[in-house]
């Protein structure tokens, strides 16, 4: 579901130059066009993330971005396993590979 910006200030509770600062930095990417953006839920909830970890939790600008940085890079390494999966399950259970794991067990 696509929220414009107003929608999206009114629901993460953010003003106007935060906002605008929180894409300078890349904390938030949203899709669109720079004269009228297009945020998700997913940008809302990493907006809710950043108030967080800016205010009750108490983490600075640099520690931010650093954190973001990792929880991207978490989600890249998730999806990429997801697309793995597949295939490794097929190729376990391709008779070629039940073959050659019986012939890697050599004589018993």
């Amino acid at each position: 579901m696509i929220i414009r910006k107003v929608d999206f200030l009114h629901r993460s509770q953010l003003d106007q130059e935060t906002l605008e600062v929180w894409v300078e930095e890349e904390w938030l990417v949203p899709g669109g066009t720079p004269a009228e953006p297009a945020f998700s839920e997913a940008d809302l909830a990493r907006a809710n993330l950043i108030r967080d970890l800016k205010g009750i939790m108490g983490v600075n600008d640099e520690g931010i971005g650093v954190i973001l940085h990792l929880i991207d890079q978490m989600h890249g390494l998730r999806r990429a396993m997801a697309e793995m999966v597949p295939a490794l399950r097929t190729s376990m259970n391709s008779p070629d590979r039940s073959n050659s794991i019986d012939q890697d067990q050599g004589p018993q």
